[in-house]
């Protein structure tokens, strides 16, 4: 008997933006079962996430034993989704966090006062942390891991003190962890904290303290320095593996008359996060497709000598440029929030990317996820082709 090939799904980072990864679950979940897999079968042996990914991950490996009610649990959440579930949109809490955090980048020479208790992010998070154990039941995804129906879970995340990146990964199976220039694995039991700093976006969320090897180390979003974004599902032994994006991979230039206006503060934040998020992702990508391609040209008694192995490789990713689709949203946001941020030039439609990833409301999450549906429902034979149905 040949040994079972593993699937193994990324969701990568992206904030708001990760529900368009939930209409992507929900269109292979209804495609599936078009071809006659049973609504609760899991596809996927290992998942993987980053950043809003790692929550999405998370959240489908606790429900392994039933894909079909794990993807609508997350539906559940993303359809009705609202900024306050994830921070604080009071004027207070507004002030408290992103006022402040503001001044003291304008003014902290000023401002003496704050030096023993200084603003640590534009936003406070605090409520995310309700919302996180609602979504989830660990103790569910300790079952599936014990009994088989999942190999293993993976998240991952920055760490600001030691300057790597960070895989954590759970499995019931023998897993020797794996280093890698920058990049350090640790098999840890998945919890909220993880999560958290996984999607600590840089600036916009305070960072997270985890405990690594005994000592503490404050950590924020995994898709920092995260260079192999699919390198986790690949050292947990997937053989296969389904990667849903959180933005287009390749962007058409922008027209010159717009370009030639000096960015805003918005537009500089929302190009770094598209650095952040999306550049690594397709770089890996051209990575391994050239890997395969290599592969595919050695002989066999050349191809066995070589620990490098094929990896089949589904890529879905929006067919449209989200930040267009945020500009439309942006009057959705509660108003304090607005208000900062037209303050800085996300209400215009060139700073609308850094809104992207902040639009936590419904209006905005819907018309993602209805994306996610359609871009999955053209790649229908992609699908059925990659889960060999």
């Amino acid at each position: 008997m040949g040994i079972q090939k593993k699937t193994g799904l990324i969701l990568t980072g992206g904030g708001a933006r990760a529900a368009y990864q939930v209409g992507v679950l929900q269109a292979i979940s209804e495609i599936l079962w078009e071809a006659g897999w049973p609504p609760a079968r899991n596809p996927f042996e290992i998942v993987c996430g980053t950043s809003a990914g790692a929550i999405n991950a998370t959240a489908l490996a606790c429900r392994a034993d039933n894909f079909g009610e794990g993807v609508q649990k997350l539906l559940d959440v993303w359809q009705h989704i609202e900024v306050e579930q994830v921070y604080r949109a009071d004027s207070l809490g507004v002030i408290r966090s992103g006022a402040r955090w503001l001044s003291l980048l304008s003014f902290g020479w000023l401002l003496r006062q704050w030096r023993a208790a200084p603003p640590t992010s534009l936003l406070d998070n605090t409520p995310l942390v309700s919302l996180l154990h609602r979504m989830l039941d660990l103790p569910r995804l300790d079952a599936a891991l014990s009994d088989g129906l999942l190999h293993a879970l993976a998240v991952t995340a920055s760490s600001y003190s030691g300057g790597q990146h960070m895989t954590f990964y759970q499995t019931a199976a023998d897993i020797v962890p794996w280093i890698r220039t920058q990049r350090v694995s640790l098999q840890d039991q998945i919890g909220v904290e993880h999560l958290l700093a996984s999607a600590a976006i840089p600036f916009i969320f305070p960072a997270v303290p985890l405990y690594v090897g005994g000592r503490r180390e404050y950590c924020g979003d995994g898709s920092m320095r995260q260079l192999a974004p699919i390198s986790p599902a690949i050292h947990l032994g997937a053989s296969k593996v389904l990667v849903v994006g959180a933005g287009r991979l390749t962007e058409p230039a922008r027209d010159a008359a717009e370009a030639a206006r000096y960015p805003s503060l918005a537009q500089i934040a929302g190009h770094a996060m598209s650095s952040i998020f999306l550049d690594s992702l397709a770089v890996d990508i051209e990575r391994l497709n050239r890997v395969n391609l290599t592969l595919s040209m050695l002989p066999e008694e050349l191809l066995g000598r070589t620990p490098l192995k094929p990896v089949e490789l589904l890529v879905i990713a929006p067919s449209e440029r989200l930040d267009d689709i945020a500009s439309r949203h942006i009057g959705s946001l509660p108003r304090p929030i607005r208000t900062m941020l037209s303050g800085i030039g996300a209400a215009e439609a060139r700073g609308a990317a850094l809104a992207s990833y902040l639009l936590f409301e419904s209006s905005y999450t819907c018309e993602l996820i209805r994306l996610g549906q359609r871009d999955t429902q053209a790649r229908k034979d992609d699908v059925l082709a990659f889960f060999g149905s």
